[in-house]
Formats: C-alpha cells, sequence, structure tokens
C-alpha cells in the first residue's frame, strides 16, 4: 500500500481534534486484490489529476461515460484533454446521459472536429425520463480504468473547504477492465442501433453476466427480477455479519433495510451518511430511516465537512464501490456499475478507511434523534423518502424540502 502527500490531505494542526474543521481528504492509497492493481483517490485535485493522466497517457483508445458534464473550468480541462488525445490518433468516445449532461453540441465541437465522438443517452421524451445513465468510467488503451462516483463538473473536484464533494475515483488495472469494455461496447451499441429503446435496455441488464468469481462487474438498471447488482449486495446482506458503509445517498427498500438490522443486530454495523448535500430531501430520506437503524443496533455517523458524494459498502471480506448509491432508484432503474471484489486485506484496508471519517463526523444517537422529533419533522422525512425513493432527485431538488 502506498500513500503519496497532497495539496487539501491531511490533519489541519490549526483545528481541535474530531472537529469537522480537522478534516482533510486522504491522500491517494494503492492495494493489490485478486489480481487487480487498484489506486484509490479520495481527495479532488487527485482525482482530477489521475483522471487528465489516464486521457494524456491514452496512445490507441480512450472511452469514457459520465451522467453529468457541465461546461465550466474543469470540464473545459477534459474536453479539451480529450481533443488532444483524438489530434494524436485515439479513438476517442464520449457518452453522456441525456438528462444529466449540460455540455451541449457546441461546447464538445472541438472534440468532434478533431475526429472524436460523443453520443447520448436517452435524449428523447418517453418512458427512459425515469432512467438515468448514471454510470461514470474512463477506459484508455484496453489497459486501464477508472471509475467512480464523481463527474465532471468542479465541485466533483474542489476540496472540503469550498465545499467540493467528498468522492472516490479508483484505478484499476486487470481482469475487470476487460469487462468494463465489454458493458461500454454494449452500451455503445443501444445509443447507436436502437436509440436506446426501453426493452433493449432491460435486455442488455438481464443478459449481463458477472461471473461467479472473486472480481465481479455488477450492472444495475431496470429488468425483469433483479440486475446483477441488486441481486448480489441483497444476496451478501442475507447472510452478513459485518458491515461498514459510506454512501451519499441511502433510501433502500423494507427488505434490504430488514437485513441490514440483521446484521446490525450482531453488532458490527458502521453507516456514514451525508450530512450535507445539493438535495436536502435525500438527507431527509435517510434520517427517516434512523430510528429503524439504531432500535436494531446500527451506529450511524453523518459526514459534516462537505457534501459527500461517496458510494462505498464493505460487507464482510467484499468490498463494492462504483457509481451506485443504495436507494431505490440506484438499485432499481439507474444504469449503474459497481465492482464487487471478495478479499480479506482489501476489506480491511478500506474499514480503515471508513474510519479515518468518523472523527469529522456526527455520531447520531437516540438523544439526537429525541431533540428533533417533531410531528412537522417526521411528515417532512417521510415525504423526503417517497420523493427520493419512489418520485424522482429532480421533483426532490426542487420542492427544496429541508432535511
Amino acid at each position: 500500500m502506498t500513500d503519496t502527500p497532497d495539496d487539501g490531505t491531511g490533519p489541519d494542526d490549526t483545528a481541535p481534534s474530531g472537529h469537522p474543521g480537522a478534516y482533510r481528504n486522504p491522500a491517494p492509497f494503492a492495494c493489490e486484490a485478486q489480481g487487480q492493481s487498484l489506486v484509490f483517490y479520495p481527495a479532488g485535485k487527485d482525482r482530477l489529476d489521475a483522471l487528465l493522466d489516464l486521457i494524456e497517457g491514452a496512445r490507441h483508445t480512450l472511452r469514457l461515460c459520465f451522467y453529468i458534464f457541465a461546461e465550466d473550468d474543469v470540464s473545459h480541462r477534459v474536453r479539451d484533454a480529450l481533443t488532444a488525445a483524438a489530434r494524436r490518433g485515439v479513438a476517442v468516445q464520449l457518452l453522456l446521459d441525456g438528462f444529466g449532461a449540460d455540455a451541449s453540441d457546441e461546447f464538445l465541437s472541438p472534440l468532434t472536429q478533431a475526429g472524436g465522438w460523443h453520443g447520448r443517452f436517452g435524449t428523447k421524451w418517453s418512458q427512459r425520463y425515469l432512467i438515468r445513465n448514471h454510470q461514470k468510467m474512463a477506459i484508455a488503451d484496453d489497459d486501464i480504468a477508472m471509475i467512480g462516483g464523481f463527474n465532471i463538473s468542479d465541485d466533483y473536484f474542489a476540496p472540503p473547504s469550498m465545499n467540493g464533494w467528498n468522492d472516490m475515483g479508483v484505478t484499476v488495472r486487470g481482469c475487470v477492465v476487460a469487462s468494463l469494455i465489454g458493458w461500454y461496447d454494449r452500451l455503445i451499441a443501444l445509443v447507436a442501433g436502437s436509440g436506446t429503446r426501453w426493452r433493449d435496455i432491460r435486455r442488455a441488464v438481464r443478459q449481463w453476466d458477472p461471473g461467479g468469481g472473486a472480481v465481479q462487474l455488477l450492472i444495475g438498471g431496470p429488468t425483469r427480477g433483479l440486475s446483477s447488482w441488486a441481486h448480489r449486495v441483497g444476496q451478501d446482506l442475507r447472510g452478513g455479519d459485518r458491515l461498514d458503509m459510506m454512501m451519499a445517498y441511502f433510501s433502500p427498500s423494507r427488505r434490504l433495510m430488514k437485513r441490514i438490522g440483521s446484521i446490525a443486530a450482531k453488532g458490527d454495523t458502521r453507516l456514514v451518511m451525508a450530512g450535507k448535500s445539493d438535495n436536502d430531501a435525500t438527507i431527509g430520506a435517510t434520517r427517516s430511516l434512523y430510528h429503524d437503524l439504531l432500535q436494531r443496533g446500527a451506529r450511524v455517523w453523518e459526514f459534516m465537512p462537505c457534501k459527500m458524494h461517496t458510494k462505498l459498502i464493505v460487507l464482510d471480506d467484499a468490498v463494492y464501490f462504483g457509481s451506485a448509491n443504495f436507494d431505490m432508484r440506484s438499485l432499481y432503474l439507474n444504469l449503474e456499475i459497481m465492482v464487487r471484489i471478495e478479499d480479506a486485506a482489501l476489506a480491511d484496508r478500506m474499514r480503515e478507511f471508513v474510519g479515518a471519517h468518523l472523527a469529522a463526523s456526527q455520531e447520531i444517537d437516540r438523544a439526537w434523534l429525541r431533540a428533533r422529533d417533531g410531528l412537522w419533522t417526521r411528515i417532512r422525512w417521510n415525504l423526503s423518502w417517497f420523493l427520493v425513493a419512489v418520485a424522482d432527485y429532480t421533483v426532490s431538488r426542487r420542492l427544496n424540502i429541508g432535511p
């Protein structure tokens, strides 16, 4: 394992221990697990540098997919790096979500003029309005990939002092890269061929085979039955003994809540949730579940220094990371990618990572709940759960229901 310093990381000697102001993003760290070479980038600056290095180092192919792609400083840097790659002969493909990405065709014209390609998922109003291509990935030369929860926008790379998103990017070399390429090429075929028809999306998700080994690429999305992501995590929760989670949006089904409660009853469950967000309803939706979680014995924290966007689950010896939140939309509707690696040493390291965030987080206990146990608060939280879990993020954001 390798740690390297970076601006905006490490302790703040001017802030008292345990105070949110003491928090600095952890430095990058590297792990080897089940034949995969992994580097984790918790800090925005490091994450952006790694993404640009991946793009600038490509010699043959670049495959990228993002939910949000803005038109700000970071977006200009990424676009320009992709344009330079296309000019030096790299085959560049950029797939964006038609609903989430603000980048216009005009903004992306330097890339297309240089010979690159960009497409959009679900650009027409239809039943597909309900589906987001929420995946984030960049793959260079069939050799290295980068995935995580981050999008292409300034906020996702800003430091905690600027209320940037607490997030994670992971570069990986190993067999999972070939799986990512296989899935990406299916996405491109959907967009270029059928125009992302509902039935073709469901078929692609249903037919995806993650394999049964220690390393799996899990795909989430709408399908009959459960996607490989929803099925695998549900199965692991059913028989789990120990659970650590950092999760930006948390509003799962009752069935999964019961399974989490069963693990919590064994006495070893730590859940770090968002204390800040750009959508307060997502916080309220999560808070509506705190009473049941605490009653079952889970320990719950809210991360306070800045907005949290991390998606990380450590369940017994299995580590999950990627684009999916732990809510109804990410479990059953959005197109998502999650890598699952079963490796005890990696699980131990990621539990250390979760633990490093506790000092900057507010632990939620019964006294905290009692102080907020008013009728109107409960109504707001329950309404938030409905809007986030059943309706849509965009609806809940516009209504601006506070936590």
